[in-house]
């Protein structure tokens, strides 16, 4: 009887077991049958999707338009505009099968890989993915047909399509070169897990741009699973690039990598540039890529996106976790002037704050008569903002019925006037305490960190601290705020702090915890400052990259000094994201050969200083308490900056780079906008002790003209000159008078 009653068991699990497999094919069966419904619904990708883009989106953008379609088969859905596009198989599982950079017609894949991957209670799981591909060097398309899903992966079970939404609430207020939020296309593939992750499911959001040859890629995992799971890790992208180089030996550190832009809206690591500051961006190893010429099979050509701790955040059932989100975007050339005004046309596209530009001056005094003086000044020289500077007195984390009256009252006093007002507070890069500090994961201690020390931002001190400044900011209607130091992106590894559990929590939720405020700052239009790279995170403005003692150099050299900096440090970035400094009275020492003040006796320097930095489209941190001293002085300020406003939309447009700043000859940069009433107005500097005449070569292809070109010296009257059809030039003589500028305007 009990050998008789295991085989009646093991017969009932058989038929268990028959069912559920039954079952699981039935169920695979439908959701193919919807799948290939949906994907028949939608439009046929028309043309060749490896034909060369025929425009030039640079000038022309709006020829591209975004767009979800199919493959003509029926076996692809492709996300695409005119530059760029991306290909799926959905059969027998969602994967990357193609990313084709249509302006130079190349498919920039060589293999197959997974969607990502995530690791859900110490597990890892692979998201979609294909494998079986018989050589990794390259990819025919017949053998994706005999692809097989990864065992164990996510599996996609649906997908969504619709417009893009904007990344982040923006209120408009103030003058910016462009205030529309990005547009384009949307297609959400939604995958479940198997097994142990049944009823967890991940949700990929893929977005293709109108006007830009940007995909966005982002993930969800939603817990349906009845119980509380963790999110150890995860994987965003891994995607199996085809490589430019793979040399047989040598430090693969040095290899060139694909040429395409990779940037997240996770970044933190204390500096001011995309480059700096990027902890996502992986180029690792393929292994099973055997026929790769490097010995080692060490060529770095697999990109993974991926966070640099964590996150390790608990999902309760019914709860969602989302990723962060990454942008990609191939270049159509290695020229640097043109990859630069890719990356400069992606910043003025996704992150359109960072195009707002307001006139400040940074205040050092809190007097009440001092900032009245000022507004007063701003006011009648045509300034609009005026920030409260770091050693002024004012403090945002003061919230007394006082202190905060005390701002209130002169903030309502500077709107009566039309002027915007805002603080400074410093963050990071100041010692707390023992129980607040960031803990050094290498020695358990505090100190060591980016700054020495700085405090935690996920303490009780740091959820205090952002409460008492969105207080300050909320009941004093400040419109401005400066925020140094930010995070810098140190991980902790305190165990005791409130708000992580420990390290692998720490970086994802101090992260999380700035760009919150920074959100809410920008959906109540308030104007953020940060010397760290927050752009897609809401702030509008970083530092243009100095060190701070150059601003003690005597003022001759501060003159050079900041022409090379406009000139160096706009390859990337767009002007009006960008300040630089002017030191009205002393900031890190030099003395009085270093500083403006006493204005009046130093309007040459004062002069050149604004032309050269308005000029640039760059604001910036004009640093003392007043504006000016003398009615000469006045009458300098408000020309300059009348100039400034009369040009502001081609000074805040593209730079096209002419020559360096080196001191031994001329040195220039000129502004290009093919849509507006002035193509372009370029700047000449002159360094010598002499007049100089020279004969420029004039670039104008970035401003759409092709045949003749209307050019006038300052306000004088304009000439016609004849482009060249094969350079896309004019030959130009300039005069530039002793230590002095010149500008054209080409219309």
């Amino acid at each position: 009887m009990y050998i008789h009653g295991k085989e009646i068991l093991r017969g009932g699990i058989a038929c268990v077991s028959a069912l559920i497999a039954f079952i699981s094919i039935a169920y695979a069966q439908e959701t193919a049958q919807t799948l290939e419904g949906k994907i028949m619904q939608l439009p046929v990708m028309e043309g060749n999707i490896s034909d060369r883009t025929p425009f030039d989106w640079l000038l022309t953008p709006e020829k591209s338009r975004a767009g979800i379609f199919r493959s003509e088969d029926g076996k692809s859905i492709i996300v695409a505009n005119g530059m760029v596009s991306r290909t799926f198989r959905v059969f027998p599982n969602l994967a990357t099968t193609n990313i084709v950079n249509r302006m130079l017609g190349e498919s920039m894949l060589r293999a197959v890989s997974s969607e990502g991957a995530v690791w859900i209670d110490g597990k890892k799981w692979e998201i979609g993915g294909l494998e079986g591909q018989p050589e990794r060097g390259y990819l025919k398309e017949e053998w994706i047909d005999s692809m097989v899903a990864v065992p164990g992966s996510f599996i996609v079970e649906d997908f969504e399509t619709g417009e893009i939404k904007p990344s982040l609430e923006w209120k408009r207020g103030r003058w910016a070169l462009n205030t529309e939020d990005a547009t384009g296309k949307e297609i959400v593939f939604t995958l479940r897990g198997r097994g142990e992750t049944g009823n967890i499911y991940v949700k990929l959001y893929f977005s293709v741009y109108d006007n830009i040859p940007v995909i966005r890629k982002r993930m969800e995992v939603v817990n349906r699973s009845g119980r509380t799971v963790d999110v150890d890790r995860f994987r965003l992208e891994y995607l199996a690039f085809a490589e430019p180089e793979s040399p047989s030996g040598g430090d693969p550190s040095t290899f060139l990598r694909p040429n395409i832009h990779v940037e997240s809206d996770y970044n933190c690591k204390g500096s001011f540039t995309e480059k700096e500051t990027d902890i996502t961006e992986k180029w690792v190893t393929d292994t099973l890529y055997t026929s790769q010429r490097n010995y080692g099979l060490q060529t770095p050509c697999i990109l993974e996106v991926s966070p640099q701790y964590g996150p390790d955040q608990e999902v309760l059932d019914g709860g969602v976790f989302s990723s962060f989100s990454v942008y990609e975007m191939p270049f159509d050339s290695c020229d640097r002037e043109r990859k630069g005004l890719f990356q400069r046309r992606f910043y003025r596209t996704i992150a359109p704050w960072t195009t707002e530009n307001p006139v400040f001056l940074h205040l050092t005094s809190s007097d009440p008569d001092v900032i009245r003086r000022a507004v007063d000044q701003c006011a009648e020289t045509g300034y609009e903002m005026i920030i409260l500077s770091f050693g002024s007195g004012a403090d945002a984390e003061d919230i007394s019925e006082a202190n905060i009256a005390k701002f209130r009252s002169l903030v309502d006093y500077a709107a009566s006037k039309g002027i915007e007002m805002g603080c400074y507070s410093l963050l990071a890069s100041r010692w707390i305490s023992d129980d607040v500090d960031v803990i050094n994961p290498a020695t358990g201690k505090r100190g060591g960190m980016t700054f020495g020390s700085s405090p935690c931002l996920c303490s009780e001190w740091g959820y205090e601290y952002f409460r008492k400044v969105q207080y300050f900011l909320e009941q004093t209607g400040m419109k401005c705020f400066e925020h140094d130091g930010s995070y810098p992106g140190d991980p902790c590894a305190s165990v005791s702090h409130a708000h992580h559990r420990g390290l692998e929590d720490s970086q994802w939720n101090q992260f999380h915890k700035i760009a919150g405020f920074y959100h809410w700052a920008r959906e109540n239009g308030i104007y953020l400052n940060v010397p760290d790279f927050y752009f897609l995170n809401g702030s509008s403005k970083t530092s243009i990259g100095y060190r701070e003692v150059n601003w003690s150099l005597p003022r001759d050299r501060q003159i050079i000094h900041t022409r090379q900096l406009n000139y160096d440090c706009t390859w990337e970035r767009i002007p009006s994201s960008l300040w630089s400094f002017v030191p009205l009275v002393q900031y890190h020492g030099g003395g009085a050969a270093a500083t403006i003040e006493p204005l009046c006796e130093h309007l040459y320097e004062y002069r050149t200083l604004m032309f050269q930095n308005y000029g640039a489209g760059i604001q910036a941190c004009y640093r003392g308490p007043r504006l000016y001293d003398t009615p000469e002085t006045r009458d300098v300020v408000t020309g300059i900056v009348s100039w400034y406003k009369k040009y502001r939309r081609i000074l805040n447009s593209d730079i096209i780079h002419l020559r360096r700043p080196d001191a031994r000859d001329w040195d220039g940069l000129m502004h290009v906008d093919p849509w507006g009433r002035e193509k372009a107005l370029a700047m000449f500097f002159n360094p010598l002790d002499h007049d100089i005449v020279r004969t420029v070569t004039l670039p104008l292809y970035y401003t759409g003209l092709k045949d003749k070109a209307m050019i006038r010296e300052q306000e004088g009257p304009s000439r016609r000159y004849r482009i060249d059809p094969e350079s896309h030039s004019v030959e130009l003589s300039v005069t530039i008078p002793a230590g002095g500028y010149t500008w054209f305007v080409v219309e």
